[in-house]
């Protein structure tokens, strides 16, 4: 697959699958993960990438960590069972490619950022916890791959000065308007966000990143104008994890891309005209204009001749009736008679 969201001409959202670590620890689960975001339509599925010592100092992973998600005693052994090698990783790439949909992850510090693009994944994610890691995004910015940005706990004076330190390098990145928390309360969503990026990023394209119950935001997100949409993804909602509980299940990932395709049909082009599917209820109902009394031939138009009807033959459009004034009849219409091109000569 293309990662095409870069491309002005194109109006196909994006879907990202964001696995992240839904899949337990377990590579079989994270595969079979992979595969059902296929099924769903997915363009991408998307986990995180972490080397520990360099995102977290030794006291933050030593902290106890003794609760119902937890996979370890502390957070640091906690966040090592759900994190996969390298070489496990270039299996679910493996995995990915085999099933025709992108592969990438989260970088979550600049070891793991130079390692995902050694790796050659098609655009790299930085996540909201780093939206005001300025270092590490200027590091990726450099590296001038394709960049898609979270702006959880962001306000717009760092949003801002992501979009000025990556534009310095390239164009080619999408910021996601986001609200980081799991779920996020309906209330804080604020998807005018999108609107306000739109105002002031004219030249790269503007995506969600959902974390509420539920689809239907993503629909408004969509009809906002936003071109990627990234929404959690699991197995199954009940199981152990903090992220589970705001992600979607396959069915609903599936019915999420299935309506928001049919909703981009439905928007179309911002062009008005007659659509082919009106043509018969034009022809049966559509206004043409009439002989409104018996007009001689040569006699020049004026508004007293000409009356608006549903008529047979289809006369000139009604539309174009003030056109018709001062024109010369080439020949004698009787009262209620069709007007059209042919009375003209």
């Amino acid at each position: 697959m293309s990662l095409n969201i870069f491309n002005k001409d194109n109006r196909k959202c994006f879907f990202i699958a964001e696995i992240g670590q839904n899949h337990q620890g377990s590579i079989n689960i994270a595969k079979e993960l992979i595969k059902k975001a296929k099924e769903c339509g997915a363009d991408c599925v998307k986990f995180q990438k972490t080397c520990l010592l360099e995102k977290f100092n030794r006291a933050a992973l030593n902290q106890p960590y003794n609760n119902r998600n937890s996979w370890g005693k502390t957070y640091g052994e906690h966040k090592a069972f759900l994190e996969f090698s390298e070489d496990e990783f270039l299996e679910l790439k493996q995995c990915a490619d085999e099933n025709n949909i992108l592969f990438t992850a989260s970088a979550m510090d600049l070891v793991s950022l130079h390692y995902l693009n050694s790796i050659e994944v098609p655009f790299i994610k930085i996540g909201s916890g780093d939206a005001n890691n300025f270092i590490l995004i200027e590091e990726a910015a450099k590296l001038n791959k394709p960049l898609i940005i979270s702006t959880g706990m962001q306000d717009s004076i760092t949003v801002d000065k992501i979009y000025k330190i990556v534009s310095e390098y390239h164009k080619k990145f999408c910021l996601m308007h986001c609200v980081s928390s799991y779920p996020a309360p309906i209330q804080d969503v604020n998807l005018n966000v999108i609107k306000l990026f739109q105002s002031k990023y004219l030249d790269i394209p503007i995506g969600y990143s959902g974390h509420e119950i539920g689809n239907d935001v993503v629909l408004a997100a969509v009809t906002l104008g936003a071109k990627v949409i990234e929404r959690h993804f699991t197995l199954d909602r009940t199981l152990k994890g903090s992220d589970h509980v705001c992600s979607l299940e396959p069915s609903e990932f599936k019915d999420m891309i299935d309506r928001v395709r049919m909703l981009q049909v439905a928007l179309g082009k911002p062009e008005k005209k007659m659509q082919i599917s009106e043509y018969e209820c034009y022809k049966k109902l559509g206004k043409t204009v009439v002989a409104a009394k018996s007009i001689t031939k040569g006699t020049p138009l004026q508004k007293e001749h000409l009356k608006v009807k549903v008529a047979l033959p289809k006369g000139i459009d009604a539309s174009k009736e003030a056109r018709l004034i001062g024109r010369i009849i080439k020949k004698d219409l009787d009262e209620d008679e069709s007007i059209t091109e042919e009375c003209f000569g």
